[in-house]
């Protein structure tokens, strides 16, 4: 059975998609200023790259079992249980800094209990999609997604800048605690479709463990799938190095108003990433949009860290985050048009569990490997510095630059090396179509 699904009801995605995005941008304000708080306070990449793992880690443990409950429930309760979730945990945050209370394991543990509210969200969102917009229109459904977020990413650091000197932490939680507010209010009042039920899903019914597995013999069963999955997850742990190691990169030679401005460009890329797939609708195959901006995304990372200037470290981040809706745009329709709508769930789980699990270990390895080995190693008197210096630079943040420019060598290999195998490039032709549209509206 094929999952149907009308144009009309592509009115609830956007009233989902506004609540969600407020949300996300209060959201944003907290973690761009907690993330400057704790470097400028620590000094050190290990304790931010520590935040990113207890942001990471809870949530990929957590995510079949959510899944599972995503096709249980009725997918608005789900979000609506993630978004009250992490309303509460904003409030904690609040009330102890607002008592003189807070200290760094309080935003440890916080951030690791929002990562487990996170896991519903995601998958209930993703095939909430499916459900509401026609098949012809996911990818841009995606671009949507992505640009709303870029969105928040442009004006979030410049917006966290100013309300910390305005209302200071504490009054960014506050807002924060409000966006989530409003993000309940549109979930309040709309509905959301259970889907059809299909061979799959039925195949797929018994205990909660049996069903929580199915998510994974459904993935391992298409090769295709399997390996769009591997993939995603080398990508993501390359792309992980970046997000960790741009913050100490333009710290280690500019001022944070300075940081702050790099963010935002990166933020436009994405921004203008997602304008163009939201008004393309992505190439006809959309293994070749995976695979070409992939490539392009190495290329960045490669230019980010070739010199310590704001201008060559802004141009690569703005190309990086270019890429990222499209590349992330066209796996969502990939995804939500080759999987059974009612195994979404468990699915994109699966999905999400597999793909970011690179994530932790590359924050982690990031921060040892610039705080112990390249750091030092392209220091003014380090073992490189006179083969280096006239190639990157020596000094501080120069080992960072080593480190992008590898691992953005390694990410075009590995589209490379990626681009070979047959059930990758043909999953679009080797798997059927899960959703069809109706004719009408």
């Amino acid at each position: 059975m094929v999952q149907q699904v009308s144009a009309r009801s592509i009115r609830t995605f956007i009233v989902i998609l506004t609540g969600q995005s407020i949300s996300l941008f209060g959201s944003r304000l907290t973690s761009f200023a907690l993330g400057m708080w704790i470097f400028l306070e620590t000094g050190s990449v290990m304790q931010l790259a520590l935040i990113f793992i207890f942001s990471a880690v809870p949530g990929i443990v957590t995510a079949p079992f959510a899944g599972t409950l995503v096709d249980r429930w009725d997918r608005r309760k789900a979000m609506i249980f993630s978004d009250s979730g992490a309303a509460l945990r904003t409030l904690a945050i609040a009330a102890l800094l607002y008592t003189n209370n807070l200290e760094m394991w309080h935003i440890y543990v916080a951030t690791a209990f929002n990562s487990v509210f996170e896991t519903f969200q995601r998958p209930a969102f993703s095939a909430s999609i499916t459900l509401l917009v026609p098949k012809r229109h996911l990818t841009r459904a995606s671009g949507m997604v992505d640009t709303t977020h870029a969105i928040s990413d442009v004006l979030a650091p410049l917006t966290a800048g100013i309300l910390l000197m305005i209302f200071q932490l504490w009054g960014i939680l506050m807002i924060d605690f409000a966006t989530f507010l409003f993000a309940l209010l549109t979930l309040l009042i709309i509905r959301i479709p259970r889907p059809e039920a299909t061979m799959e899903g039925k195949t797929g019914k018994g205990s909660f463990l049996q069903e929580t597995f199915y998510g994974w013999i459904y993935v391992r069963t298409r090769p295709g799938l399997f390996a769009l999955l591997v993939f995603f997850a080398n990508i993501n742990f390359s792309l992980a190095f970046s997000t960790i190691l741009i913050t100490p990169l333009v710290l280690s030679f500019a001022s944070p108003a300075v940081l702050g401005s790099v963010e935002s460009v990166g933020s436009i890329g994405m921004l203008m990433g997602g304008f163009v797939l939201s008004a393309w609708g992505g190439p006809q195959r959309r293994i070749k949009g995976i695979l070409v901006f992939s490539t392009l995304l190495g290329a960045a990372m490669v230019l980010t860290g070739l010199r310590p200037h704001v201008l060559v470290i802004a141009a690569g981040d703005f190309i990086l985050t270019f890429c990222i809706p499209i590349v992330s745009g066209c796996s969502q329709a990939i995804w939500q048009t080759k999987v059974a709508p009612d195994v979404q769930g468990r699915v994109f789980s699966i999905r999400v569990m597999v793909s970011l699990s690179t994530r932790p270990f590359s924050y982690f390895l990031a921060g040892i490997l610039a705080d112990r080995i390249f750091e030092p190693l392209m220091a003014v008197d380090g073992p490189l510095s006179s083969i280096m210096e006239t190639i990157i630079g020596i000094g501080s943040g120069r080992g960072i630059g080593l480190m992008l420019i590898i691992v953005g060598i390694l990410t075009m290999i590995t589209v490379i090396i990626s681009s070979l195998y047959p059930r990758l490039r043909f999953v679009e032709d080797e798997l059927p179509d899960m959703v069809a549209e109706k004719l009408s509206d």
